[in-house]
Protein backbone atom coordinates (compact mmCIF):
# COMPACT_ATOMS: atom_id res chain seq x y z
CA UNK A 1 0.00 0.00 0.00
CA UNK A 2 1.62 3.24 -0.84
CA UNK A 3 2.36 5.45 1.67
CA UNK A 4 -0.08 8.97 2.34
CA UNK A 5 0.86 12.77 0.77
CA UNK A 6 -0.10 16.02 2.45
CA UNK A 7 1.07 19.59 3.40
CA UNK A 8 1.00 19.99 7.08
CA UNK A 9 -0.47 22.88 8.62
CA UNK A 10 0.85 24.17 11.79
CA UNK A 11 -0.44 26.09 15.20
CA UNK A 12 1.76 26.66 18.16
CA UNK A 13 0.20 29.04 20.13
CA UNK A 14 -1.19 29.75 24.00
CA UNK A 15 -4.71 28.16 24.69
CA UNK A 16 -7.50 29.55 26.86
CA UNK A 17 -6.46 27.41 29.98
CA UNK A 18 -4.31 28.10 32.65
CA UNK A 19 -2.64 25.71 34.13
CA UNK A 20 -1.25 24.86 37.86
CA UNK A 21 2.01 27.36 37.54
CA UNK A 22 -0.93 30.16 36.54
CA UNK A 23 0.58 30.34 33.34
CA UNK A 24 -1.62 29.95 29.76
CA UNK A 25 -1.07 26.21 28.36
CA UNK A 26 0.87 26.44 25.07
CA UNK A 27 0.21 23.57 22.58
CA UNK A 28 1.13 22.54 19.33
CA UNK A 29 -0.88 21.21 16.56
CA UNK A 30 -0.33 19.70 13.40
CA UNK A 31 -3.01 18.94 10.85
CA UNK A 32 -2.83 17.64 7.09
CA UNK A 33 -4.41 19.65 4.38
CA UNK A 34 -7.62 18.86 3.32
CA UNK A 35 -7.49 17.03 -0.23
CA UNK A 36 -9.92 15.29 -2.12
CA UNK A 37 -8.88 11.40 -1.52
CA UNK A 38 -11.82 10.97 1.69
CA UNK A 39 -8.55 9.76 4.00
CA UNK A 40 -9.07 11.31 7.23
CA UNK A 41 -6.61 13.71 7.98
CA UNK A 42 -3.97 13.19 9.94
CA UNK A 43 -3.93 15.05 13.40
CA UNK A 44 -1.06 15.34 16.08
CA UNK A 45 -0.93 17.49 19.26
CA UNK A 46 1.36 18.16 21.93
CA UNK A 47 1.76 20.41 25.21
CA UNK A 48 4.67 23.10 25.45
CA UNK A 49 5.80 24.08 29.15
CA UNK A 50 5.39 27.25 28.77
CA UNK A 51 9.22 28.12 30.00
CA UNK A 52 10.10 25.94 26.93
CA UNK A 53 8.33 28.08 23.82
CA UNK A 54 10.79 28.16 21.52
CA UNK A 55 12.33 26.69 18.53
CA UNK A 56 14.38 23.93 20.37
CA UNK A 57 11.56 22.66 21.66
CA UNK A 58 8.99 22.71 18.33
CA UNK A 59 12.00 21.12 16.58
CA UNK A 60 11.71 18.11 18.49
CA UNK A 61 7.63 18.18 18.74
CA UNK A 62 7.90 18.30 15.26
CA UNK A 63 10.16 15.46 15.03
CA UNK A 64 8.05 13.28 17.00
CA UNK A 65 5.04 14.24 14.82
CA UNK A 66 6.86 12.74 11.51
CA UNK A 67 7.79 9.35 13.57
CA UNK A 68 3.93 9.58 14.53
CA UNK A 69 2.77 10.40 10.89
CA UNK A 70 5.34 7.60 9.21
CA UNK A 71 3.38 5.16 11.92
CA UNK A 72 0.22 5.73 10.34
CA UNK A 73 1.16 5.23 6.69
CA UNK A 74 1.77 9.45 5.84
CA UNK A 75 5.01 9.98 3.82
CA UNK A 76 6.85 13.48 5.52
CA UNK A 77 4.72 16.93 4.02
CA UNK A 78 7.46 18.85 1.90
CA UNK A 79 5.70 22.28 2.85
CA UNK A 80 4.41 23.56 6.03
CA UNK A 81 1.66 25.62 6.43
CA UNK A 82 2.02 28.41 9.18
CA UNK A 83 -0.43 31.24 9.42
CA UNK A 84 0.31 33.06 12.93
CA UNK A 85 2.77 36.18 12.08
CA UNK A 86 3.98 36.20 15.40
CA UNK A 87 5.05 32.88 15.50
CA UNK A 88 6.31 32.56 11.64
CA UNK A 89 10.19 32.84 12.73
CA UNK A 90 9.78 30.18 15.33
CA UNK A 91 8.27 27.76 13.09
CA UNK A 92 10.70 28.53 10.02
CA UNK A 93 13.43 27.85 12.31
CA UNK A 94 12.47 24.67 13.43
CA UNK A 95 11.06 22.85 10.08
CA UNK A 96 14.17 23.98 8.36
CA UNK A 97 16.09 21.82 10.53
CA UNK A 98 13.95 19.56 9.66
CA UNK A 99 14.08 19.88 6.25
CA UNK A 100 10.40 21.06 5.65
CA UNK A 101 9.47 24.07 3.92
CA UNK A 102 7.61 26.79 5.54
CA UNK A 103 4.85 28.73 3.97
CA UNK A 104 3.34 31.76 5.34
CA UNK A 105 -0.19 30.67 4.53
CA UNK A 106 -3.77 31.36 5.57
CA UNK A 107 -4.75 29.00 3.61
CA UNK A 108 -4.85 26.35 6.56
CA UNK A 109 -8.69 25.33 6.25
CA UNK A 110 -8.59 21.76 8.20
CA UNK A 111 -6.48 23.53 11.23
CA UNK A 112 -9.37 26.04 11.34
CA UNK A 113 -11.81 23.93 11.58
CA UNK A 114 -10.39 21.55 14.30
CA UNK A 115 -9.09 24.36 16.03
CA UNK A 116 -12.80 25.51 16.27
CA UNK A 117 -14.10 21.78 17.40
CA UNK A 118 -12.01 22.25 20.26
CA UNK A 119 -12.35 25.50 21.08
CA UNK A 120 -16.11 24.29 21.10
CA UNK A 121 -15.77 21.24 23.01
CA UNK A 122 -12.27 20.43 24.16
CA UNK A 123 -10.81 23.31 26.37
CA UNK A 124 -14.25 24.23 28.14
CA UNK A 125 -14.42 20.92 29.60
CA UNK A 126 -10.33 21.46 31.06
CA UNK A 127 -9.53 22.39 34.07
CA UNK A 128 -8.18 26.04 34.20
CA UNK A 129 -10.23 26.96 31.60
CA UNK A 130 -10.79 30.86 31.24
CA UNK A 131 -14.89 30.90 30.53
CA UNK A 132 -16.31 34.64 30.85
CA UNK A 133 -15.11 37.54 28.93
CA UNK A 134 -11.65 37.78 27.98
CA UNK A 135 -9.42 40.44 26.97
CA UNK A 136 -9.90 40.60 23.04
CA UNK A 137 -6.49 39.30 21.20
CA UNK A 138 -4.79 42.21 19.59
CA UNK A 139 -5.98 43.11 16.45
CA UNK A 140 -4.59 41.95 13.50
CA UNK A 141 -2.38 44.42 11.67
CA UNK A 142 -3.55 44.47 8.05
CA UNK A 143 -1.48 45.31 5.12
CA UNK A 144 -2.80 48.37 3.01
CA UNK A 145 -4.62 46.58 -0.28
CA UNK A 146 -1.91 46.72 -3.28
CA UNK A 147 -2.93 46.70 -6.56
CA UNK A 148 -2.85 43.68 -8.38
CA UNK A 149 -0.07 44.13 -11.02
CA UNK A 150 -0.96 45.02 -14.47
CA UNK A 151 0.39 42.19 -15.72
CA UNK A 152 -1.63 39.74 -14.03
CA UNK A 153 -5.17 42.17 -13.92
CA UNK A 154 -6.60 40.17 -17.01
CA UNK A 155 -8.56 41.32 -19.57
CA UNK A 156 -11.73 41.31 -17.60
CA UNK A 157 -13.59 40.32 -14.68
CA UNK A 158 -16.81 39.38 -13.11
CA UNK A 159 -18.33 38.52 -10.16
CA UNK A 160 -20.02 34.96 -10.56
CA UNK A 161 -21.94 32.22 -8.52
CA UNK A 162 -21.42 28.04 -9.39
CA UNK A 163 -23.94 26.04 -8.16
CA UNK A 164 -21.89 23.78 -5.13
CA UNK A 165 -22.93 20.48 -7.12
CA UNK A 166 -21.30 21.53 -9.97
CA UNK A 167 -17.89 22.54 -8.46
CA UNK A 168 -18.29 19.56 -6.06
CA UNK A 169 -17.05 17.88 -9.65
CA UNK A 170 -14.08 19.79 -10.06
CA UNK A 171 -12.06 17.17 -9.66
CA UNK A 172 -12.55 15.83 -12.68
CA UNK A 173 -12.46 19.16 -15.12
CA UNK A 174 -9.83 20.43 -17.19
CA UNK A 175 -7.55 22.48 -14.73
CA UNK A 176 -3.90 23.21 -15.47
CA UNK A 177 -3.28 25.09 -12.04
CA UNK A 178 -5.77 24.40 -8.99
CA UNK A 179 -6.37 24.34 -5.30
CA UNK A 180 -9.54 22.23 -4.26
CA UNK A 181 -10.90 21.27 -1.26
CA UNK A 182 -13.01 18.77 -0.21
CA UNK A 183 -17.05 18.97 -0.19
CA UNK A 184 -19.43 17.41 2.57
CA UNK A 185 -22.54 16.40 2.08
CA UNK A 186 -24.36 18.68 4.32
CA UNK A 187 -25.14 21.64 2.33
CA UNK A 188 -27.73 21.32 -0.54
CA UNK A 189 -25.99 21.01 -4.28
CA UNK A 190 -28.30 23.85 -5.53
CA UNK A 191 -26.69 26.57 -3.54
CA UNK A 192 -24.78 28.88 -5.13
CA UNK A 193 -21.20 29.29 -4.46
CA UNK A 194 -19.72 32.75 -4.97
CA UNK A 195 -16.65 34.03 -6.91
CA UNK A 196 -14.32 35.67 -9.17
CA UNK A 197 -13.73 34.89 -12.86
CA UNK A 198 -10.78 36.44 -14.67
CA UNK A 199 -10.14 36.49 -18.28
CA UNK A 200 -6.95 37.07 -19.91
CA UNK A 201 -6.52 35.77 -23.91
CA UNK A 202 -2.51 35.67 -23.76
CA UNK A 203 -1.93 35.40 -20.59
CA UNK A 204 -4.06 33.43 -18.15
CA UNK A 205 -1.34 30.65 -17.76
CA UNK A 206 1.01 33.27 -16.45
CA UNK A 207 -1.81 34.55 -14.10
CA UNK A 208 -2.53 31.32 -12.73
CA UNK A 209 0.72 30.20 -12.25
CA UNK A 210 1.09 33.75 -10.22
CA UNK A 211 -2.16 33.28 -8.58
CA UNK A 212 -1.17 30.06 -7.24
CA UNK A 213 1.50 31.52 -5.42
CA UNK A 214 -0.26 33.98 -3.83
CA UNK A 215 -1.65 31.47 -1.93
CA UNK A 216 -5.64 32.58 -1.98
CA UNK A 217 -7.08 32.60 0.97
CA UNK A 218 -10.74 34.25 0.51
CA UNK A 219 -12.54 37.23 -0.93
CA UNK A 220 -13.74 40.16 0.78
CA UNK A 221 -15.43 43.75 0.11
CA UNK A 222 -13.86 46.64 2.34
CA UNK A 223 -15.80 50.05 2.02
CA UNK A 224 -16.28 49.97 -2.19
CA UNK A 225 -13.36 47.71 -2.55
CA UNK A 226 -13.04 44.11 -3.60
CA UNK A 227 -10.19 42.63 -2.12
CA UNK A 228 -8.49 39.58 -2.56
CA UNK A 229 -6.40 38.07 0.82
CA UNK A 230 -3.54 36.01 0.54
CA UNK A 231 -0.65 33.99 2.25
CA UNK A 232 -0.10 35.54 5.89
CA UNK A 233 -1.61 38.86 5.85
CA UNK A 234 -1.22 40.25 1.84
CA UNK A 235 -3.98 42.22 0.66
CA UNK A 236 -4.51 42.67 -2.98
CA UNK A 237 -7.10 45.60 -4.94
CA UNK A 238 -9.15 43.66 -7.10
CA UNK A 239 -11.34 46.72 -8.61
CA UNK A 240 -13.40 48.88 -7.00
CA UNK A 241 -17.06 48.09 -7.00
CA UNK A 242 -19.73 50.73 -8.15
CA UNK A 243 -22.71 51.60 -5.46
CA UNK A 244 -24.96 49.80 -8.05
CA UNK A 245 -23.54 46.19 -7.39
CA UNK A 246 -21.65 47.32 -4.22
CA UNK A 247 -24.90 45.97 -1.46
CA UNK A 248 -25.43 42.62 -3.34
CA UNK A 249 -21.92 41.32 -3.95
CA UNK A 250 -21.71 41.93 -0.24
CA UNK A 251 -24.67 39.98 0.35
CA UNK A 252 -23.76 37.06 -1.67
CA UNK A 253 -20.19 36.80 0.37
CA UNK A 254 -22.41 37.18 3.53
CA UNK A 255 -24.59 34.48 2.80
CA UNK A 256 -21.80 32.04 1.49
CA UNK A 257 -20.76 32.27 5.23
CA UNK A 258 -23.99 30.33 5.97
CA UNK A 259 -25.21 28.69 3.73
CA UNK A 260 -22.02 26.64 2.27
CA UNK A 261 -19.43 27.30 5.11
CA UNK A 262 -17.79 30.71 3.74
CA UNK A 263 -16.35 28.73 0.43
CA UNK A 264 -15.90 30.96 -2.39
CA UNK A 265 -14.24 30.62 -5.82
CA UNK A 266 -11.18 31.72 -7.88
CA UNK A 267 -11.42 30.74 -11.56
CA UNK A 268 -8.81 32.06 -14.48
CA UNK A 269 -10.05 31.24 -18.19
CA UNK A 270 -9.20 32.64 -21.46
CA UNK A 271 -12.19 33.97 -22.92
CA UNK A 272 -15.63 33.25 -20.96
CA UNK A 273 -16.72 30.37 -23.34
CA UNK A 274 -13.09 28.40 -22.56
CA UNK A 275 -14.21 24.92 -21.15
CA UNK A 276 -10.80 24.93 -19.95
CA UNK A 277 -9.49 26.62 -15.92
CA UNK A 278 -5.71 27.80 -16.63
CA UNK A 279 -6.39 28.41 -12.78
CA UNK A 280 -9.52 27.61 -10.48
CA UNK A 281 -9.19 27.79 -6.53
CA UNK A 282 -11.72 27.08 -3.67
CA UNK A 283 -11.52 29.13 -0.53
CA UNK A 284 -13.25 29.79 2.37
CA UNK A 285 -13.90 32.74 4.85
CA UNK A 286 -13.55 31.57 7.79
CA UNK A 287 -13.20 33.36 11.37
CA UNK A 288 -9.17 33.40 12.32
CA UNK A 289 -8.50 32.66 15.71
Amino acid sequence: MSKKTADWELDFYSRPILEPDGKKRWELLVSSSEDLSGEPPFRWEKRCPSNEVNSIWLTSALQEALVNAQSQGWESPLRLRCWRTSMKTMVKKAATALGIEVIASRRTYSLMEWLEERERNVYPLEEGYMAGPLAPPPAPILNEPVPLPEAVRGDAWTLASLPLGSISEAKDWPIEFSGLLPIGNSYDKATPVPGLRIFSKRRALALAAWLGGLEPVRLTIVDQRLLLEAGQDDRWLVTDLDQSNLQAAKQTLEDAKEQVGGLQFIAVQATPDEQRFAGFWLMKDMREA
